[in-house]
């Protein structure tokens, strides 16, 4: 847990759980319609042998159709944390080898029959600080050569890498495209942070931060554009948060082509308070949904089968 994340929850007074919330869009037919959850589960199909996607794309399929970034049925598993420090995650405690390992040995009790799991580092990229830097935005970037070691890592591995950016006064989509370099590769994603989204005179750390549907909308935009230019496999396009204010307008969040948008409910507390803040939010209606356990934070941490039985049912879940 980073000294920002203790920060925002003493500000938001004793008591209150912190969670965070990855916002994920609905999967939709050709002419637009959003789908049910219960088709979204069945509309997502597992990815086809090599042999089959060189098939389908030789058919004029494009190959993030026949490469979903959820595994049919499946769930992503992932270590969350930043390069070279245990203190924002348990990701950076070890280098990514020892790091996979350990992700390996927490994802196999969530493996069902016909449920596969799917490795996922997620990297923070972007850093929020609670001062301003050079540039003023209150944010700073990790060091491009650690990130292209989990990037490589992760290729070589088999696991997905999901980046994330905290990006204090800055536009996401600004952001984003500073890694597009990484995010160009077929194993590589994005997450959104807006509780590190800061309006102008507002400081990480003493408020909490939000943005709205339509800064979503342009980077996701922008994201599903480069998935087709450079014919990738799907990616995921996560969106954090913790309250519902911290998403204004989150109905108007839409669906893009080339992505699955995950929304994920991360918080710390006993396993009644973390349900609640769940529920609450929950917008299945409209998402896939995802949902954070932490080591240290968790009072009587939930294991695989109690995620399991979590409904609106939890497609992504990581561990901090």
């Amino acid at each position: 847990m980073s000294v920002l994340d203790r920060l925002a929850a003493a500000f938001l007074g004793a008591g209150l759980v912190m969670l965070v919330v990855l916002a994920a869009t609905p999967a939709q037919e050709p002419g637009g319609a959003a789908l049910s959850s219960t088709h979204v589960a069945e509309h997502v199909g597992e990815a086809p042998a090599d042999g089959a996607a060189e098939e389908h794309a030789s058919a004029g399929v494009p190959r993030w159709r026949s490469e979903r970034a959820l595994p049919d049925r499946g769930m992503l598993i992932a270590y969350y944390g930043s390069p070279g420090t245990g203190a924002l995650g348990v990701l950076g405690e070890t280098s990514p080898a020892q790091a996979f390992r350990r992700l390996q040995r927490a994802a196999a009790p969530f493996e069902r029959p016909g449920r596969p799991v799917r490795p996922v580092f997620e990297l923070i990229v972007s850093i929020a600080d609670a001062h301003p830097g050079k540039d003023g935005d209150f944010s700073h970037d990790v060091r491009k050569r650690d990130v292209r070691r989990y990037v490589d890592a992760a290729r070589e591995l088999g696991a997905l890498l999901v980046l994330d950016i905290q990006t204090g006064r800055s536009d996401f989509l600004e952001v984003a495209q500073r890694w597009s370099w990484a995010l160009e590769q077929p194993h590589v994603g994005l997450a959104i942070d807006p509780e590190w989204r800061m309006r102008r005179h507002e400081v990480p750390g003493r408020v909490i931060g939000g943005v709205g549907a339509g800064e979503i909308n342009r980077t996701s935009a922008w994201l599903s554009e480069l998935v087709l230019e450079h014919d990738l496999p799907e990616k995921v396009f996560v969106v954090h948060q913790f309250r519902s204010s911290m998403v204004r307008h989150i109905g108007r969040v839409k669906a893009r082509d080339g992505l699955q948008l995950v929304q994920h409910v991360d918080g710390f507390g006993t396993r009644g308070q973390k349900l609640d803040t769940y529920r609450a939010v929950a917008r299945p209606d409209l998402f896939a949904m995802g949902f954070k356990l932490f080591y240290d934070e968790d009072v009587h941490r939930m294991g695989a089968r109690a995620v399991h039985q979590i409904r609106p049912r939890v497609r992504f879940v990581s561990f901090q």
